[in-house]
């Protein structure tokens, strides 16, 4: 096992302060040799119906349709109810049961991109987040783009109104989208591909940071809607569009 990787991840300054997700997705495409321009990505990802955003299901359903595969790795528990992941459960259906049970109207969005992203043949995983899965998972040569709170990522104020304007009083916490792109197992770190700047870490994107303090800024994702890793890959056989 390697004590230290990196993955030749490129990531671009996201064009605004919404688009952080289809600037990743860009990146990831671009990681698996297809040169695509981020505004093209960023023209065809469904966004959140306020405009702020996205969810990285829509990001998922994106990489299907051209023909990549995609797993996430779920710890959601607003969307997803731990159970439905023992034995042999339609996550469909329940999906669907759910949607009519609850009036959340973020939910009954983010359900529609959860069905299209099973019927397009994504899959879902609920295991333990860990610094091994995340290690091996990188170790396979897979770059991680993660959902996650750059309230907690950043250590930074939390944000309030349609300008999120720093208010410590006021605000609300903040998402955000980055790509994990390496480790370093002496230093317990991981290398973050973040599209967003300037940030608390330096001139680039691209920064190591604790292992642990992405993890838990990894499940205080589910604040604003995203607690997930997403694994984009090309398929063994045929080539993505």
């Amino acid at each position: 096992m390697p004590v230290t990787l990196t993955l030749p991840v490129r990531m671009r300054p996201q064009p605004d302060e919404t688009t952080c997700g289809p600037t990743c997705l860009q990146a990831i495409y671009a990681y698996w040799g297809r040169d695509e321009a981020v505004e093209a990505v960023i023209a065809r990802t469904r966004k959140l119906e306020n405009g702020g955003g996205t969810f990285a299901v829509f990001l998922a359903c994106d990489a299907l349709r051209q023909g990549y595969s995609a797993t996430i790795y779920t710890y959601n528990l607003m969307v997803f109810d731990p159970t439905w992941f023992v034995g042999r459960v339609d996550i469909a259906e329940r999906l669907r049961r759910q949607r009519e049970a609850k009036t959340d109207e973020r939910l009954h969005y983010v359900t529609e991109g959860y069905l299209e992203f099973l019927a397009l043949g994504g899959r879902l995983r609920f295991v333990d987040l860990s610094r091994s899965l995340m290690r091996g998972i990188l170790r396979r040569g897979l770059p991680i783009l993660t959902g996650l709170s750059s309230t907690y990522l950043y250590r930074a104020v939390r944000e309030h109104g349609p300008d999120d304007i720093p208010d410590d009083i006021r605000g609300t916490p903040s998402g955000h989208f980055v790509v994990l792109a390496g480790y370093d197992r002496r230093q317990r770190s991981v290398l973050v591909a973040d599209p967003y700047g300037p940030h608390p870490y330096g001139p680039t994107h691209e920064y190591w940071l604790s292992i642990d303090r992405v993890l838990g800024a990894i499940l205080l994702g589910i604040v604003t809607h995203d607690a997930n890793l997403l694994v984009i890959q090309r398929p063994a056989t045929g080539r993505a569009k």
